[in-house]
This record gives structure tokens, C-alpha cells and sequence, in this order.
């Protein structure tokens, strides 16, 4: 029988984020090992995360990688601090009221779904703008503002989102900070209709 050598997932990962191979070549061979696993654990997933950014806060990340729907860094191609940074420009954003730091989160082209599931792909920023107020009303800015990592739900290859995915957060690379890519105002209306059932039936 030939011999085989076996090139374990942990050196491989372990090689990209210490950069003992080029980056290129590094990147395609921890790519082929984790597609051999099958499937990759959290751990494997936040390494090869790591690999891709320069800046790590990985004692955070490893504390806040799950949430539901599975692992952030296996369903995002990011870290849970990439997306707390985002989140916390939005809270802040919405709190303060400041049009341009909210713009600057949101990501191009923007879906935009109004309250009678009308869906709308908004292209530049002026148009983003020239609506506005219609995307961002009261209602909509009260969810940013209350935004939470801890109340995210992710879904493998879409992005990490919040209520029923009234807002959806959405990376662009491997390792980035995400933005905001859809606004669903059918769907918030379904979760607060939802958060009113339970106590509509114990009032009767």
C-alpha cells in the first residue's frame, strides 16, 4: 500500500494565521482541508477568520461565536466582533439620529421591502437617500437602537439578521465588518404581531 501524508486541518489552520506559507497558497490549502472535514468546527472557522483580518479580538469572538442558527464565523466568513462593531454604529447611529453615520452602515445594492412585501433594490446612495425617511421611520430606528449580538440569528452563507429579518447583515469579504443590506418592513410587522400574540391570549 502507498504511504500517505496527512497534512492535519489544526497545522493548516495554525499555518494560515501565523503566515508560514504564502498567502495565496496558505489560503487554498486550509480552504481544501476544511472542504476534506466536510463540515468545519467553530474553532476551524474562526482561524481561518483570523487569517484574513489584521486586527483579532479573539478572546471575544470565541465567547460570542454562537448564536442561533450556528456558528458567526462558519455561517459569515466573519467574526462576532466585525459584526458588534456594526451593530454598535447602528445603535448608536439610530440613537442620536444621525442621517450620514447610518448611511455609512448601510451596503449597496440596498433591498428594501415595504410593509405589503413590495420589494425594491436600491442601487446608489442617492437613492437610498431620496427614501430615506420612508426606510427609516420611527418604528424601524426603535429596532436598530435596540439591536443586540446576542439576539442575532444567522444563516450559512446569507448573513446574521434580527427579527424574523426585518434587517439583515451582510458581509462582502472573507474576515470584514458587514452592513446592512436589506430593510424588511413586512417582516418586522410579523415579529411585533408574533411578540403580540402570547399576550393577546393571556388576556382572555
Amino acid at each position: 500500500m502507498k504511504p500517505t501524508t496527512a497534512f492535519p486541518l489544526s497545522l493548516a489552520l495554525g499555518c494560515a494565521l501565523a503566515g508560514c506559507m504564502p498567502e495565496d497558497e496558505r489560503e487554498s490549502e486550509v480552504r481544501a482541508h476544511l472542504l476534506a472535514e466536510g463540515s468545519a468546527q467553530p474553532d476551524d472557522c474562526l482561524l481561518l477568520v483570523w487569517s484574513t483580518q489584521e486586527e483579532r479580538r479573539t478572546e471575544f469572538d470565541r465567547a460570542h461565536d454562537i448564536v442561533d442558527g450556528g456558528a458567526i464565523s462558519c455561517a459569515t466568513g466573519t467574526s462576532a466582533s466585525q459584526f458588534e462593531a456594526a451593530i454598535a454604529a447602528l445603535r448608536a447611529a439610530a440613537r442620536s439620529g444621525d442621517k450620514p453615520k447610518l448611511l455609512r452602515e448601510v451596503g449597496l445594492p440596498l433591498l428594501y421591502i415595504d410593509g405589503d412585501g413590495e420589494r425594491r433594490e436600491i442601487a446608489d446612495r442617492a437613492g437610498v437617500e431620496a427614501v430615506f425617511d420612508e426606510i427609516f421611520d420611527a418604528d424601524m430606528l426603535a429596532l436598530l437602537e435596540r439591536l443586540d449580538l446576542s439576539q442575532m440569528s444567522v444563516a450559512k452563507d446569507q448573513g446574521g439578521f434580527f427579527e424574523l429579518g426585518a434587517v439583515w447583515l451582510v458581509v462582502d469579504r472573507e474576515g470584514g465588518r458587514p452592513r446592512l443590506m436589506t430593510v424588511n418592513r413586512r417582516a418586522l410587522g410579523e415579529a411585533r404581531d408574533a411578540a403580540a400574540a402570547p399576550a393577546g391570549r393571556n388576556q382572555r
